[in-house]
């Protein structure tokens, strides 16, 4: 027993000193993050998912991202994500797609939210994409927040 409580400084120095050291494996990378202005037109080079999001109010600040979920609805993988800020009009979005595949036995999901002064105040229904490829949503409407 007095030898254990001998050793239990020792176990915690080491314990402390593998902590603090650095990692061996690097960390994988987050997806791209595009951040869209209001003086971004609405054609952007590269392929994506364009459209535009109505009743957006001017100053609010617009989330959208491209997940994969699974069977239950739960994000699983973010393909893709977008930041923009309302102007009181309608408002073009680009989601940049990335060039990796779909991760299988995932549904693809366009996911929005609209936060004015940190509050949320408004989402976009989640719409489902058959496959990553370019295309154009057309006028998105938002909903209000419950």
């Amino acid at each position: 027993m007095n030898r254990y409580r001998l050793l239990l400084p020792l176990a915690v120095a080491v314990l402390l000193s593998a902590c603090a050291s650095e990692p061996t494996t690097p960390m994988p990378a987050p997806p791209a993050t595009t951040t869209q202005t209001n003086a971004a037109s609405e054609e952007s080079p590269g392929p994506g998912l364009r459209g535009e999001l109505i009743g957006v109010a001017a100053g609010a600040d617009v989330d959208l991202a491209l997940l994969g979920v699974d069977m239950r609805g739960r994000p699983r993988a973010l393909l893709g994500q977008v930041h923009l800020r309302g102007n009181g009009e309608a408002l073009p979005f680009h989601l940049p797609l990335s060039d990796r595949q779909a991760p299988q036995d995932l549904r693809l999901e366009l996911r929005g939210r609209v936060s004015q002064s940190g509050r949320l105040v408004q989402r976009l229904p989640a719409r489902t994409i058959a496959e990553l490829k370019d295309q154009d949503l057309g006028s998105l409407q938002l909903v209000p927040a419950p």
